[in-house]
Protein backbone atom coordinates (compact mmCIF):
# COMPACT_ATOMS: atom_id res chain seq x y z
CA UNK A 1 0.00 0.00 0.00
CA UNK A 2 1.24 3.66 -1.11
CA UNK A 3 1.30 5.56 1.71
CA UNK A 4 3.00 8.56 0.58
CA UNK A 5 0.98 12.06 0.83
CA UNK A 6 -0.71 12.71 -2.16
CA UNK A 7 -0.98 16.53 -1.08
CA UNK A 8 2.40 16.61 -0.10
CA UNK A 9 4.72 19.70 -1.73
CA UNK A 10 7.44 18.80 -3.60
CA UNK A 11 10.75 19.71 -2.10
CA UNK A 12 14.08 20.80 -3.57
CA UNK A 13 16.59 18.52 -5.07
CA UNK A 14 18.19 16.70 -2.22
CA UNK A 15 22.14 17.79 -2.53
CA UNK A 16 24.19 15.77 -0.69
CA UNK A 17 28.15 16.59 -0.26
CA UNK A 18 30.05 15.26 -3.28
CA UNK A 19 31.91 12.95 -1.13
CA UNK A 20 28.81 10.69 -1.03
CA UNK A 21 27.27 11.86 -4.04
CA UNK A 22 27.31 9.28 -7.16
CA UNK A 23 30.09 9.13 -8.98
CA UNK A 24 28.54 11.24 -11.84
CA UNK A 25 26.68 13.87 -9.66
CA UNK A 26 30.32 13.76 -7.82
CA UNK A 27 32.19 14.30 -11.32
CA UNK A 28 29.95 16.97 -12.53
CA UNK A 29 30.39 18.95 -9.38
CA UNK A 30 33.99 19.42 -9.56
CA UNK A 31 33.86 20.22 -13.52
CA UNK A 32 31.23 23.00 -12.40
CA UNK A 33 34.05 24.30 -9.89
CA UNK A 34 36.64 23.96 -11.93
CA UNK A 35 35.32 25.56 -14.82
CA UNK A 36 33.92 28.67 -13.10
CA UNK A 37 37.38 29.17 -10.97
CA UNK A 38 38.55 28.98 -15.27
CA UNK A 39 36.21 31.83 -16.17
CA UNK A 40 36.42 34.02 -12.81
CA UNK A 41 40.52 33.64 -13.78
CA UNK A 42 39.98 34.81 -17.01
CA UNK A 43 37.28 37.45 -16.55
CA UNK A 44 39.59 39.11 -13.68
CA UNK A 45 42.64 38.70 -16.27
CA UNK A 46 40.39 40.54 -18.94
CA UNK A 47 39.47 43.33 -16.44
CA UNK A 48 43.14 44.13 -15.69
CA UNK A 49 44.07 44.24 -19.14
CA UNK A 50 41.13 46.92 -19.29
CA UNK A 51 41.88 48.70 -15.83
CA UNK A 52 45.70 48.73 -17.47
CA UNK A 53 44.57 50.18 -21.05
CA UNK A 54 42.23 52.98 -19.58
CA UNK A 55 45.00 53.86 -16.77
CA UNK A 56 48.30 53.38 -18.24
CA UNK A 57 51.14 52.37 -15.30
CA UNK A 58 52.82 55.62 -14.84
CA UNK A 59 49.67 57.73 -15.68
CA UNK A 60 47.88 55.83 -12.96
CA UNK A 61 50.55 55.84 -10.18
CA UNK A 62 51.20 59.44 -10.65
CA UNK A 63 47.22 59.86 -10.63
CA UNK A 64 46.44 57.84 -7.78
CA UNK A 65 49.52 57.40 -5.94
CA UNK A 66 49.01 60.10 -3.67
CA UNK A 67 45.67 58.51 -2.71
CA UNK A 68 47.18 55.58 -1.58
CA UNK A 69 48.74 56.46 1.51
CA UNK A 70 49.31 55.01 4.13
CA UNK A 71 45.20 55.76 5.91
CA UNK A 72 44.17 55.40 2.04
CA UNK A 73 45.19 52.08 1.67
CA UNK A 74 44.05 51.26 5.18
CA UNK A 75 40.49 52.27 3.91
CA UNK A 76 40.71 50.46 0.72
CA UNK A 77 42.07 47.25 2.47
CA UNK A 78 38.99 47.43 5.07
CA UNK A 79 36.44 48.00 1.95
CA UNK A 80 38.08 45.21 -0.01
CA UNK A 81 37.25 43.07 3.19
CA UNK A 82 33.60 43.84 3.46
CA UNK A 83 33.12 43.57 0.25
CA UNK A 84 34.64 40.20 0.13
CA UNK A 85 32.38 39.10 3.51
CA UNK A 86 29.56 40.44 1.05
CA UNK A 87 30.55 38.45 -2.68
CA UNK A 88 30.75 34.83 -0.02
CA UNK A 89 27.54 35.48 1.76
CA UNK A 90 26.50 36.10 -1.56
CA UNK A 91 28.00 33.03 -3.73
CA UNK A 92 26.82 30.99 -0.51
CA UNK A 93 23.24 31.54 -1.17
CA UNK A 94 21.26 28.33 -1.02
CA UNK A 95 18.23 30.21 -2.64
CA UNK A 96 19.31 32.20 -5.56
CA UNK A 97 21.84 31.11 -8.14
CA UNK A 98 21.51 34.52 -9.81
CA UNK A 99 22.96 36.14 -6.07
CA UNK A 100 25.31 32.95 -6.42
CA UNK A 101 26.69 34.30 -9.66
CA UNK A 102 26.19 38.05 -8.23
CA UNK A 103 28.84 36.72 -5.08
CA UNK A 104 31.35 35.49 -7.31
CA UNK A 105 31.44 38.52 -10.03
CA UNK A 106 31.43 41.21 -7.26
CA UNK A 107 34.53 39.51 -5.73
CA UNK A 108 36.42 39.20 -8.81
CA UNK A 109 36.01 42.97 -9.52
CA UNK A 110 37.16 43.53 -6.16
CA UNK A 111 40.41 41.76 -6.80
CA UNK A 112 40.94 43.25 -9.90
CA UNK A 113 40.68 47.17 -8.43
CA UNK A 114 42.62 45.88 -5.39
CA UNK A 115 45.34 44.89 -8.19
CA UNK A 116 45.69 47.14 -9.81
CA UNK A 117 48.36 49.44 -8.32
CA UNK A 118 50.36 46.96 -7.81
CA UNK A 119 49.91 45.40 -11.36
CA UNK A 120 51.08 49.01 -12.65
CA UNK A 121 54.30 49.01 -10.22
CA UNK A 122 55.09 45.56 -11.20
CA UNK A 123 54.48 46.85 -14.75
CA UNK A 124 56.69 49.82 -14.56
CA UNK A 125 59.44 47.49 -12.90
CA UNK A 126 59.56 44.85 -15.20
CA UNK A 127 56.57 44.22 -17.43
CA UNK A 128 57.35 40.29 -17.31
CA UNK A 129 56.72 40.19 -13.89
CA UNK A 130 52.59 39.78 -14.22
CA UNK A 131 53.24 37.06 -16.62
CA UNK A 132 56.33 34.86 -14.53
CA UNK A 133 54.07 35.33 -11.19
CA UNK A 134 50.88 34.62 -12.96
CA UNK A 135 52.62 31.27 -14.59
CA UNK A 136 54.34 30.76 -11.32
CA UNK A 137 50.85 30.53 -9.44
CA UNK A 138 49.35 27.96 -11.82
CA UNK A 139 52.33 25.95 -11.68
CA UNK A 140 52.15 25.52 -7.83
CA UNK A 141 48.46 25.61 -7.75
CA UNK A 142 48.26 22.67 -10.78
CA UNK A 143 50.95 21.22 -8.32
CA UNK A 144 48.86 21.28 -4.70
CA UNK A 145 45.82 20.29 -6.57
CA UNK A 146 46.63 17.18 -8.55
CA UNK A 147 48.12 16.12 -4.65
CA UNK A 148 45.23 16.09 -2.82
CA UNK A 149 43.15 15.02 -6.23
CA UNK A 150 45.34 11.87 -6.29
CA UNK A 151 45.82 11.20 -2.66
CA UNK A 152 42.32 11.89 -1.86
CA UNK A 153 43.68 13.74 1.49
CA UNK A 154 41.08 15.69 3.87
CA UNK A 155 42.88 18.89 4.79
CA UNK A 156 39.85 20.40 6.52
CA UNK A 157 42.05 19.83 9.84
CA UNK A 158 43.92 23.14 8.16
CA UNK A 159 41.05 25.41 8.71
CA UNK A 160 41.71 26.60 12.57
CA UNK A 161 45.14 26.76 11.59
CA UNK A 162 45.37 28.99 8.06
CA UNK A 163 42.71 31.18 10.01
CA UNK A 164 44.55 32.31 13.50
CA UNK A 165 47.95 32.46 10.16
CA UNK A 166 45.36 35.06 8.44
CA UNK A 167 44.38 36.74 11.34
CA UNK A 168 47.92 37.40 12.27
CA UNK A 169 48.96 37.97 8.63
CA UNK A 170 46.35 40.56 8.74
CA UNK A 171 47.44 42.01 12.17
CA UNK A 172 50.87 42.46 10.68
CA UNK A 173 49.40 44.34 7.49
CA UNK A 174 47.67 46.63 9.52
CA UNK A 175 50.36 47.34 12.20
CA UNK A 176 52.88 47.90 8.73
CA UNK A 177 50.17 50.45 7.35
CA UNK A 178 49.52 52.29 10.59
CA UNK A 179 53.04 52.62 12.76
CA UNK A 180 54.67 55.45 11.28
CA UNK A 181 57.64 54.49 8.99
CA UNK A 182 56.19 51.13 8.61
CA UNK A 183 57.30 47.84 9.64
CA UNK A 184 59.63 47.16 6.36
CA UNK A 185 57.35 43.83 5.39
CA UNK A 186 60.22 42.33 3.37
CA UNK A 187 60.70 39.18 1.02
CA UNK A 188 60.61 37.04 3.81
CA UNK A 189 56.79 38.14 5.10
CA UNK A 190 55.93 37.89 1.43
CA UNK A 191 57.43 33.57 1.18
CA UNK A 192 55.49 32.93 4.25
CA UNK A 193 52.37 34.64 2.81
CA UNK A 194 52.88 32.06 -0.02
CA UNK A 195 53.10 29.22 2.53
CA UNK A 196 49.29 30.38 4.14
CA UNK A 197 47.96 30.77 0.33
CA UNK A 198 49.32 27.23 -0.32
CA UNK A 199 47.72 25.60 2.78
CA UNK A 200 44.38 27.45 1.87
CA UNK A 201 44.86 25.49 -1.89
CA UNK A 202 45.22 22.59 0.06
CA UNK A 203 42.53 22.79 2.21
CA UNK A 204 40.03 24.76 -0.28
CA UNK A 205 40.49 21.71 -3.08
CA UNK A 206 40.24 18.92 -0.34
CA UNK A 207 36.69 20.72 0.19
CA UNK A 208 35.67 20.21 -3.19
CA UNK A 209 36.35 16.32 -2.78
CA UNK A 210 34.89 16.09 0.44
CA UNK A 211 32.41 18.65 1.94
CA UNK A 212 31.00 20.92 -0.09
CA UNK A 213 27.07 20.14 -1.41
CA UNK A 214 27.19 19.63 -5.05
CA UNK A 215 25.10 22.44 -5.49
CA UNK A 216 27.65 24.78 -4.34
CA UNK A 217 29.85 25.21 -7.28
CA UNK A 218 29.91 28.69 -7.59
CA UNK A 219 30.75 28.81 -3.27
CA UNK A 220 33.75 26.57 -3.87
CA UNK A 221 35.05 28.32 -7.11
CA UNK A 222 35.75 31.59 -5.70
CA UNK A 223 36.87 29.96 -2.73
CA UNK A 224 39.56 28.40 -4.93
CA UNK A 225 39.80 31.80 -6.87
CA UNK A 226 40.63 33.87 -3.27
CA UNK A 227 43.69 31.55 -2.72
CA UNK A 228 44.75 31.94 -5.80
CA UNK A 229 44.61 35.55 -5.73
CA UNK A 230 46.84 35.46 -2.67
CA UNK A 231 48.97 33.33 -3.81
CA UNK A 232 49.67 35.43 -7.03
CA UNK A 233 49.65 38.47 -4.90
CA UNK A 234 52.58 37.40 -2.59
CA UNK A 235 54.37 35.68 -5.90
CA UNK A 236 54.11 39.08 -7.59
CA UNK A 237 55.94 40.56 -4.64
CA UNK A 238 58.44 38.47 -4.23
CA UNK A 239 59.36 38.75 -7.59
CA UNK A 240 59.46 42.86 -7.63
CA UNK A 241 62.33 41.99 -4.49
CA UNK A 242 64.08 40.16 -6.36
CA UNK A 243 64.08 42.20 -9.27
CA UNK A 244 64.68 45.80 -6.63
CA UNK A 245 67.48 43.77 -5.92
Amino acid sequence: MNEQNPYAVQSQPDYGVAALAERAERVAFIQRTYLHLGLAVICFVVLEGILLTLYPPAAFLQQFGPLMGRWGWLVVLGAFMVVSWVARGWAESSTSRGLQYAGLMLYVVAEALIFMPLMAYATLVDPSIPMNAGLITAVVFGGLTAFVFLTGSDFSGLGKYLWIGGLVALGIIVASIVVPGGLGLGMWFSAALVLLAAGYILYDTSNVLHHYRTDQHVAASLALFASVALMLWYVMQILISLQRD
